[in-house]
């Protein structure tokens, strides 16, 4: 096998993708400071979504039912309070109750912070209520987000691991036929470059790139905005091992080498199961900005300009496809620098370390430096990798 950059090929669009505007986040930020907290929650709200509130009369008390994928959220604002509620599941005779409620309790001392799950009779909700005045923009984002992102993550764990039943049935959107196809011809195209690159490396025995080829490929199914259901929390359970420190690097390699054994394994239909457009109250990623894009690439710095002053252009290869892949897996990212990383992947597929490595390592910088901001997407300037590497 020649020594090349594995391939990548962009996701296909996701419909409804909710997309943050920050204009509305400094609103928030001013009506907070102005001590208009109810304005505060709107604001957060049209920041997270602004399809939740569209037609609604914000004068009175507002109300928004949205789903989370297989999860309803419940969102309530008066002026006087602001609360969540999110039914996620229903205890039926089949479930292993004990269990259940056991890794329950688990789950609201971490990861869990402000919301709790409760049991109401036969049903689990996550709940969080407090005074509309302590309603501060990143308090109200941060238990939103917690609430809707973990009610879609365990309904599908606790469902197939203590047979408990979803509380409502999830409202999903088929793909095309034809977006079945390109999405499958991706997934086995990911699988078949990991065995290839795995074994490769185990030849030349540089084995601890066997844990850049699992993150990689991990990162690139998950990052595929229609993955659902058990396949992305698995995915979130084994991307956390890989880059969990405070567990032995063979143990997380290991662990990783047998899941992703097991997913190659799987019949098309299995894996296909998991594969679907779902509503959004919010997005998955966390929320970004320059600054927190040119902040979280502080960490990587370093080791970057270390690579490149000594021209290790394999190790950057390498290193800058799941920094990259990262950012989007953690990341709502705006379309210019999503469609950055998008491009430098796709440019450099098959391309040698050596012709590889530059190309990653200026978006790298311009992503760092916030210089990004300036190019123009590529459907409007085909010609920004032209101008960026002469």
């Amino acid at each position: 096998m020649e020594n090349v950059i594995p391939k990548y090929v962009r996701p296909i669009a996701k419909i409804d993708e909710p997309v943050n505007k920050v204009s509305f986040w400094d609103e928030a930020i001013d009506a907070y400071d102005d001590k208009k907290f109810k304005e505060t929650v709107i604001a957060v709200i049209n920041y997270i979504n602004p399809n939740l509130l569209e037609g609604k009369n914000t004068d009175g008390d507002i109300e928004i039912v949205q789903m989370q994928g297989s999860a309803e959220i419940q969102v309530k604002i008066t002026d006087k309070k602001f609360s969540v509620k999110a039914p996620f599941l229903r205890i039926t005779n089949k479930t292993n109750k004990v269990a259940l409620l056991r890794k329950v309790a688990e789950v609201n001392f971490s990861p869990l912070r402000l919301a709790q799950i409760h049991q109401h009779k036969d049903e689990l909700y996550f709940e969080y209520e407090m005074p509309i005045e302590l309603s501060q923009p990143n308090k109200v984002y941060d238990i939103l987000r917690n609430v809707a992102v973990y009610a879609d993550d365990y309904d599908d764990m606790f469902i197939s691991k203590y047979q408990a039943a979803f509380y409502k049935k999830p409202e999903y959107k088929d793909l095309t036929a034809t977006e079945k196809e390109q999405v499958w011809q991706q997934i086995t195209a990911i699988f078949e470059d990991y065995t290839n690159y795995t074994q490769f490396f185990k030849d030349k025995r540089w084995d601890d790139f066997i844990w850049d080829m699992l993150v990689i490929s991990m990162l690139k199914i998950s990052n595929m905005p229609y993955v659902h259901g058990k396949l992305r929390s698995d995915l979130i359970e084994y991307i956390g091992n890989l880059f969990n420190s405070d567990l032995d690097f063979n143990f997380r390699v290991d662990k990783g080498v047998n899941y992703m054994k097991k997913l190659i394994a799987k019949s098309k239909e299995e894996i296909m199961n998991d594969v679907y457009h779902a509503n959004h109250f919010i997005s998955l990623r966390w929320r970004s900005s320059q600054q927190a894009i040119t902040d979280r690439l502080k960490y990587n710095l370093e080791q970057v300009q270390k690579y490149d002053k000594d021209q290790s252009n394999f190790n950057v290869s390498y290193y800058l496809q799941f920094v990259f892949l990262k950012l989007i897996y953690d990341y709502n990212l705006e379309d210019t620098y999503k469609n950055a990383i998008y491009d430098v992947l796709e440019e450099v597929s098959g391309l040698e370390p050596n012709q590889a490595a530059p190309k990653l390592i200026k978006v790298f910088y311009a992503m760092q430096d916030g210089s990004i901001n300036n190019r123009e997407t590529k459907k409007e300037k085909k010609g920004f990798f032209s101008k960026l590497f002469n």
